[in-house]
């Protein structure tokens, strides 16, 4: 297939340029009924190919091979090595609610990887599958949660015979790429599919100056959130099915895949966000490599220039030190700042408010940015420098920021029942104070290091509680709890 078409999105373009009488949704009818100020802040031309589905010629016709969405979607499988590829409109979260449930079809156990993000335990809920958690290696230095080793998920595997999947997650948030060539190894051993969160990786694929992609090394299922660092438009993703030789229809069932997909995502695909995802999949399988080398050469000038900022490091190779640790990728710029004498959470408070500059994920230790496919690194990069030395020059004093021990990261609490029976079951709101021994009915996660302290299903401890009063307490954020100000917590009546 040709890599430098786009079908999709030149299909949207071919019929917005006819000037069709629009009498079907979307109500705005390309832009003539929309307000004012959307049509100046988004411009008519976007408005134009905001199209409904069931357009023939665009995602509907007579032969489903050569329609353009489908046109789209081959072409990505074959720009990532898939057999089989998805678009996501819902973000790679919808991903993992449709891996879930079409996983659910062949048993009710599956080993998870526990600093998955969020949505894959949504989908446990909304699939009733029975997880075994394996944990990551924590580096206690920098308070951050890297990957789970090969020997790890085979233990894990053994203990759980009956797990129909392993779900585990790399690239994470700072860069740390996992051994995924061994991890699908055991996972094969075990004859079960490796599903990989590889929602941080979808750049992977176009460059021999990064580590593998998760494909590549043998996953049965990858989400490549696209929108992230590959170029598309947020909240648009791509789900990929792979084959291996001993399996060349998979491991997974394409079929329930696609009823999965189906059953999660919206009856009202936004074009705009699909036409995104072939326009990225161009950009990257065309452009990719070029772009990407001059990324990653401008970004190890930028790493060079923030360590002689006083107080401040940047992670890099060294990573790769931990057990857990494969490979690295450095588009992400995760910046040390213990030597500061400043938290992280204040050094990223100090750059919003006074410079407009965010960071994707800061903790206690570290700040981390993230860098694009063919972003101009001189022109933004450049910016950052300048916001660091200020934050560097003028909180070195700062009483907001002064650096004290947060609480030592606590053990997880015993599993009582799945987060499914514990989401959906009964269930009473009280004190968090209060909370200690009670089974969790939400799950919290406090940032640092970003690994989820709770989970439904899972017994509350003194020490979990403590943990998490502590972060906010130190200016970090608790992700998922209901009640955003953590005054009360969702449990489980027993």
């Amino acid at each position: 297939m040709d890599q430098s078409e786009t079908p999709y999105l030149d299909a949207l373009v071919r019929y917005a340029s006819t000037d069709p009488g629009r009498f079907n949704i979307p109500g705005h009818k390309g832009g003539a009924g929309a307000d004012p100020g959307l049509r100046a802040a988004i411009g008519d031309v976007a408005l134009r190919l905001d199209i409904p589905s069931g357009i023939e010629g665009i995602d509907v016709g007579a032969d489903p091979l050569e329609i353009p969405f489908q046109q789209a979607q081959r072409l990505a499988a074959e720009a990532w090595g898939a057999r089989r590829s998805w678009f996501l409109l819902n973000g790679a979260s919808g991903g993992n609610h449709a891996i879930c449930m079409a996983l659910a079809h062949l048993g009710t156990d599956a080993v998870v990887q526990r600093n998955v993000h969020s949505s894959v335990i949504d989908g446990l809920v909304l699939s009733g599958l029975r997880p075994l958690f394996v944990a990551p290696e924590i580096d206690d230095d920098l308070g951050v949660a890297h990957c789970v080793m090969p020997a790890m998920l085979d233990r894990a595997l053994a203990e759980r015979p009956d797990a129909v999947a392993a779900f585990i997650v790399s690239p994470t948030y700072f860069g740390a790429v996992a051994d995924v060539a061994g991890l699908a190894a055991v996972a094969h051993a075990h004859d079960v599919p490796l599903v990989v969160d590889e929602s941080w990786g979808a750049h992977l694929a176009f460059s021999d100056l990064l580590p593998s992609n998760a494909l590549e090394c043998g996953a049965d299922v990858v989400l490549s959130s696209v929108h992230k660092l590959g170029g598309s438009m947020t909240q648009s993703a791509i789900l990929h099915v792979g084959a291996d030789a001993a399996h060349p229809r998979g491991r997974v069932d394409e079929a329930l895949v696609d009823r999965s997909v189906t059953l999660v995502e919206s009856t009202s695909p936004n074009s705009l966000l699909g036409a995104s995802l072939d326009a990225a999949r161009r950009h990257n399988a065309t452009l990719g490599g070029a772009l990407l080398a001059e990324t990653i050469g401008s970004l190890r000038e930028l790493r060079r220039e923030i360590r002689e900022i006083p107080g401040l490091d940047v992670l890099g190779e060294e990573i790769t030190k931990s057990d857990s640790v494969h490979a690295w990728d450095p588009l992400r710029v995760s910046i040390d700042v213990r030597g500061t004498g400043v938290t992280g959470n204040r050094i990223a408070r100090f750059l919003r408010e006074r410079h407009d500059i965010w960071f994707e994920l800061y903790s206690a230790n570290v700040v981390v940015a993230v860098f694009g496919i063919g972003e101009n690194v001189a022109e933004t990069g450049g910016r950052l420098l300048a916001g660091l030395r200020a934050a560097s020059a003028e909180l070195h004093d700062d009483p907001d920021g002064k650096r004290e021990p947060f609480a030592p990261l606590p053990p997880w609490g015993p599993t009582e029942m799945t987060p499914r029976q514990a989401f959906l079951g009964p269930q009473e709101t009280v004190a968090f104070d209060a909370a200690e021994g009670r089974i969790a009915a939400e799950s919290l996660a406090a940032y640092p290091p970003g690994v989820p302290n709770v989970l439904p299903g899972e017994r509350l401890s003194r020490a979990t509680l403590d943990f998490i009063a502590d972060s906010i307490a130190h200016g970090g954020q608790v992700r998922g709890a209901s009640d955003r100000t953590l005054e009360t917590v969702r449990v489980v009546i027993e």
